[in-house]
């Protein structure tokens, strides 16, 4: 579980932290992070975690989305967009089938909300999947 939250929580943390003085001096400064639907509050995505033992995974998840609310906040005064784009399915990348009962994507599909959600600079968040 530490690593997850190492990964997830400390490493954009400290990312956001040394990157911030350049952000703060470029006009259109963004910090756009990626998410996984394993942080949803819903019983069956609990249910799913629990029988991969993926518990940290999930828990991690929920708390960069936290903390990624927490940076928007806090930085948008200083004139920088902090947004994430949640992935709720698979992206195929080299998947040459569908996986039944799993929602795919194409990666065009997440490049284009990542540049939509830096363009309009509104919502902090965008789901896909």
């Amino acid at each position: 579980m530490k690593n997850a939250f190492d990964v997830a929580i400390v490493g954009l943390l400290s990312a956001v932290q040394e990157a911030l003085p350049d952000l703060k001096q470029a006009a259109d400064g963004a910090v756009l992070v990626t998410n996984g639907a394993y942080g949803d509050l819903n019983p069956v995505v609990d249910a799913f975690a629990i029988t991969r033992n993926t518990e940290g995974v999930a828990l991690a998840n929920a708390a960069k989305g936290k903390l990624v609310g927490l940076l928007a906040a806090r930085l948008k005064a200083e004139g920088v967009f902090v947004g994430e784009v949640t992935i709720a399915a698979v992206v195929r990348a080299g998947i040459e089938r569908d996986i039944p009962g799993i929602p795919m994507i194409d990666g065009e599909v997440v490049a284009d909300a990542f540049w939509r959600l830096y363009k309009s600079r509104g919502d902090v968040r965008a789901r896909i999947g």
